[in-house]
């Protein structure tokens, strides 16, 4: 059963998802992508923790010498964009979109615009109204500016706005943006992820349109 508790009956202008692990699973080839790079650059898989919805340069930034950066941030690019075996959407994410008027539905994630390419083209998914990707921001999660960029090529205030997120940085980077947050379950525990509302994945909820806006139901 779905614990939507505040989201319950509230209509919203927009709904804005995170892609990776909340639309798709991509977390194998993420996963094969990042322990290639560490083994290459020496970092341990500790020194990675916590890294998880941040855009892979912050990521990058955080481990390694300035020196380094460039190069480093190069080859993660490389390694994910060529990796994308095993992405397929996840429960609910089709019947989302489906049901959604993919003219106030967005994608805010922490992929560059190639990856976000590469990835989307294997989501299955129709295109909404929006696609935000890394490189269109100043800064990325745990800011809030990919989704306020998001708020604004949609014309819908970020108060107005529901996101979709599986991250601890994506959730902080909407409730910095002022939206509300809906967790999915999909790759955090629990009592981590300080989302609004918590459901296990997509496939808890439905979706529907009225006259005041977008709803968000348990099924």
């Amino acid at each position: 059963m779905s614990e939507l508790g505040v989201l319950t009956g509230r209509a919203f202008g927009a709904v804005v998802f995170d892609l990776d692990e909340t639309l798709i699973a991509s977390g194998q080839a993420t996963l094969r992508s990042w322990l290639r790079w560490a083994g290459e650059y020496g970092v341990t898989r500790e020194q990675l923790a916590g890294c998880q919805g941040m855009p892979s340069g912050q990521v990058v930034e955080a481990v390694l010498p300035a020196e380094l950066v460039a190069e480093a941030s190069a080859r993660i690019e490389e390694l994910e964009v060529s990796d994308y075996a095993d992405i397929v959407p996840l429960p609910g994410a089709l019947r989302a979109f489906a049901e959604l008027p993919l003219d106030r539905v967005a994608i805010a994630t922490s992929c560059t615009a190639a990856l976000l390419g590469v990835r989307f083209a294997m989501s299955q998914l129709p295109a909404p109204a929006v696609m935000v990707h890394r490189d269109m921001v100043e800064r990325g999660k745990p800011a809030p500016d990919p989704f306020l960029k998001a708020a604004e090529l949609l014309c819908v205030d970020p108060a107005n706005i529901l996101v979709v997120e599986d991250a601890p940085a994506g959730v902080a980077a909407a409730r910095a943006a002022g939206c509300a947050t809906l967790g999915v379950l999909t790759t955090t525990a629990r009592e981590d992820l300080p989302a609004d509302a918590l459901v296990p994945n997509l496939d808890a909820v439905s979706w529907s349109e009225d006259a005041d806006g977008i709803r968000v139901h348990p099924r």
